[in-house]
């Protein structure tokens, strides 16, 4: 059964049942500050679980594009080495918010694998909880026991503990029993010797698990104590690349026509052969499933970066980039020639795939080039602290720099070292990271106590687009405690016109105000889980009062007219420079506005000109605002308004309409464009392949802008004896100052062949070497000149130079060649340890190094401290 038609009986059998088809969430979260991506099908409908939303429809189903690399579930380091572990997959499931429970989900999953999908029902294992003897003192799962008893024997029923059979959220929140569905698919032999059921959750490749089936019956308090939900609810997922594994009868996830296009296309690619080796078949399972999860991060809008999510996407490009750096010998960009065949496999199923395949394509070839070159610079660095490494073993801290400063992979410098006879300090490289993992954590460590519910509200009303003051009462509050803010309270209440971080655009700021004058400050506005929540330093005096809730009318005005400017923007951009061009990313903030957007090449003068003045023609139309609050999202669609690939979006929307720029989005704008007053662009460039960033100003900070920018110019203009041409005094300036410092340098040239000679006379023979430490007066160029003229004609040449300049110290440290590898001396090294007298440090090559420092009072001892390394 090929794989789009496993996963179309999946979804039709649960829409028969009387599910509603939902489709996947993106796999990027950008709302929600627990999670960075979707790791579980579960997690579009938490605020359902929650309570904090009543579900449109009680039975929903999907098939979700999920990735486990980091946090608690974290598979990357397993991917490629076995055949069932991978970073993206997709988790097949069916839902129940308050409708059917365990009785229904039990005897349909059976259906499902055996009636509908065939599946041998001798190969299929369940297991159910045994119960906890620990604080939660938690019973067997009886019920679930006795229904799986009406179906299989009693032989294939196998009791969990905690760890494999009790599904939680998280530390708090929804959890409770669940029951798996296992699958043993090795031959017959095998079974004949070994019951499966021994080998039901001890990652055997074969006898694996398939379905989990969780019943969400308990809320976990912030104390650890389990409370019953007032509602039961039905959580089920199915790794769709395991069933396909079991349905089209092979022993590897990666033999399934989900993976085997890619591995063709990587076989043609590296001119290797999956099945011959065992080293090259692991780099070529890391490959192709690393590829899907870099491809679909990408499409739905996380591009590899240095930080936070796009950290995640970049470290697991880096990894499959590695393997076929080390196993496979690719030397050059590969990856993004697998873009096509991955999408031409999945494009039906996600169409955001096509859609961005261009882009996509683009960021991964870059990357490549990027990493490529980071492997090779490391080479050399590794080179280096081999030949300052004494004996054998190589410092494992030193290795661990390379690692994170550099971005070079750990195995990849132990297998270097091996293949040169070294050995890595693993211990102090794990020592190092764990510091490092330490420091990380205490930075983010946070503490969240229970909710304390004043209210049964379920509903929270937003009034923000309308009032910026309106009169609310707590519905519940917590307080939280983080070594980065900490302590802080989060407030819900039943109404509010604050607006929640979203959509690229800050969260309000403003205050509560009590009955008696008293003021709480609001501090940040935040949406989680579907409510929205507002941060403070403190509680109100009488949480059961009425406040005043009041928006800072300022900051937000300022935050709508950039807002609104993202929105003109676009809309210039594709007028300017085409239709290619889409939104990748924004932020709004008070003070300024970012704007992302596909493009392929840096924008002209007259690009930016044009654009700027686009936008401001519109300020200058007075367009007034035109919204519509809830629209089906296929009439907006009609209407012509522009989605955001990466964005969830529900089956009403609100747009935004401006003249003919309109758009879905939930955030804050101006009336009028009128109200933006200016828009003036500050600066432009590359973010990466494909992605260009532009960053603008409006309003009062362009008002700013220009007010500083006319000072800076009155100032200029007396500094420059009030010229009327203050350009042209500048560029004659520069003219002059360019003539004066080649007059210097052609002085200090002959000053240092005037001292050459001098120097040369200088030279003292100490073991069977010329050595001169001296102080001079030269630049650092001129020094540099200056030993390498000495070293021309001279054989054992060691040479120390100590400088002034500008109130710093410089230390320019040179030793022939010759004499590098006969007695093993190192100038980068040596200057690193006489830098320390200056108070700096540097490096360079063996032959020639400088360092700098803040103390040039320590450059005499410096020189006296030289001839050591002779002696």
């Amino acid at each position: 059964m090929r794989s789009k038609d496993v996963r179309t009986k999946f979804l039709n059998f649960f829409k028969e049942k009387g599910h509603h088809i939902v489709p996947s969430a993106p796999m990027v979260i950008k709302n929600d500050p627990t999670l960075m991506f979707t790791n579980a099908g579960m997690n579009q409908f938490k605020e359902f679980f929650l309570g904090n939303t009543v579900p449109k429809n009680k039975r929903v189903s999907d098939t979700q594009k999920c990735l486990r690399v980091s946090g608690k579930h974290n598979d990357l380091e397993e991917v490629g080495k076995d055949t069932y572990h991978h970073t993206m997959f997709e988790m097949l499931g069916n839902w129940s918010f308050g409708d059917y429970f365990k009785k229904e989900a039990i005897a349909w999953a059976w259906e499902l694998l055996t009636d509908v999908l065939k599946i041998d029902k001798d190969c299929l294992y369940v297991s159910v909880f045994e119960g906890s003897n620990d604080a939660d003192n938690l019973e067997m799962d009886r019920e679930a026991f006795g229904l799986w008893k009406a179906i299989v024997p009693e032989d294939r029923i196998i009791m969990g503990n905690k760890k494999d059979n009790f599904w939680e959220m998280g530390e708090q929140g929804p959890c409770g029993p669940c029951s798996e569905i296992h699958v043993d698919i090795r031959p017959e032999e095998e079974k004949a010797k070994v019951s499966g059921a021994s080998l039901v959750n001890q990652d055997h490749p074969e006898v694996v698990e398939i379905w989990n089936l969780v019943f969400m019956q308990y809320n976990r308090k912030a104390n650890g104590s389990l409370e019953p939900l007032p509602a039961k609810h039905v959580d089920t997922g199915m790794g769709f690349e395991r069933l396909c594994m079991v349905l089209q009868g092979v022993r590897s996830n990666y033999d399934t026509d989900v993976f085997t296009p890619i591995i063709r296309e990587i076989e043609t690619i590296t001119n290797t052969k999956y099945g011959i080796s065992e080293e090259n078949d692991i780099a070529i399972r890391v490959i192709a499933d690393h590829i899907r999860a870099v491809a679909f991060s990408i499409a739905d809008g996380q591009l590899p970066s240095n930080t936070g999510a796009g950290y995640v996407i970049r470290r697991i490009l880096r990894r499959a980039i590695r393997y076929g750096f080390t196993f496979l010998n690719t030397k050059e960009p590969f990856m993004y020639r697998l873009v096509k065949v991955l999408t031409e496999s999945m494009g039906s199923a996600f169409p955001e795939l096509k859609e961005q395949l261009q882009l996509i394509e683009n960021v991964v070839k870059e990357e490549e080039h990027s990493f490529l070159k980071t492997l090779e610079q490391g080479l050399v660095l590794l080179d280096s602290v081999i030949s300052n490494t004494n004996g054998k073993t190589v410092d494992g801290r030193k290795a661990f720099e390379l690692y994170d400063t550099y971005g070079f992979p750990i195995d990849l410098t132990a297998l270097i070292l091996s293949e040169k006879g070294y050995r890595l300090d693993e211990k102090g490289f794990d020592m190092a990271m764990q510091e490092q993992k330490n420091r990380s954590k205490s930075a983010s460590e946070i503490s969240k106590e229970d909710w304390v519910v004043l209210s049964n509200d379920a509903e929270q009303e937003f009034v923000g687009y309308d009032m910026l003051k309106a009169n609310v009462n707590l519905v519940k509050y917590r307080k939280v405690i983080s070594k980065k803010d900490g302590e802080q309270y989060q407030m819900v209440f039943n109404m509010t016109p604050f607006y929640p971080e979203g959509g690229g655009q800050v969260g309000d700021k403003g205050y509560l105000e009590e009955a008696n004058g008293n003021v709480v400050y609001i501090i940040d506005t935040k949406k989680e889980n579907n409510e929205i929540i507002h941060f403070s330093k403190e509680l109100p005096k009488n949480t059961a009062a009425s406040f005043k809730a009041v928006v800072d009318k300022k900051q937000r005005a300022r935050t709508e007219a950039n807002h609104t400017a993202t929105h003109l923007l676009h809309q210039a951009l594709r007028e300017v420079l085409g239709t290619h061009v889409e939104q990748k990313g924004s932020a709004v903030h008070s003070k300024y506005l970012r704007f992302d957007f596909s493009h392929f090449s840096k924008l002209t003068v007259d690009e930016l000109r044009d654009v700027e003045n686009f936008v401001n023609a519109r300020i200058e139309g007075q367009l007034p605002l035109q919204e519509q609050r809830s629209i089906p999202i296929e009439e907006a669609t009609k209407q012509g308004a522009m989605a955001l690939f990466g964005e969830k979006y529900g089956d009403t929307v609100r747009t935004v309409r401006f003249g003919q720029s309109i758009e879905l989005c939930g955030g804050t704008h101006v009336k009028n464009t009128s109200d933006i007053w200016h828009f003036k662009i500050r600066s432009e460039g590359a973010v990466a392949a494909g992605i260009r960033r532009i960053e603008a100003i409006t309003s009062d900070a362009v008002k700013d802008f220009y007010f500083e920018s006319n000072r800076m110019l009155f100032e200029i203009k007396d500094a420059l004896n009030n010229t009327q041409d203050p350009v042209k005094s500048v560029v004659a300036l520069q003219e002059e100052n360019t003539k004066l410092k080649k007059e210097i340098e052609s002085l200090l040239k002959d000053k240092a062949k005037n001292l050459k000679g001098d120097l040369l006379n200088e030279l003292s023979e100490i073991n069977g070497v010329r050595f001169l430490a001296k102080k001079v007066d030269l630049d650092a160029a001129a020094i540099k000149d200056l030993s390498f003229e000495m070293g021309q004609n001279q054989d054992n040449l060691f040479l120390l130079f100590g400088t002034e300049q500008n109130g710093k110290a410089l230390l320019s440290c040179y030793i022939s060649k010759d004499l590098v590898a006969s007695k093993n001396l190192n100038a980068g090294t040596i200057v690193r340890e006489l830098g320390k007298f200056v108070q700096g440090g540097g490096g360079g090559q063996p032959f020639f190094a400088t360092a700098g420092g803040k103390n040039p009072n320590g450059i005499d001892e410096a020189l006296e401290k030289a001839q050591a390394y002779i002696n």
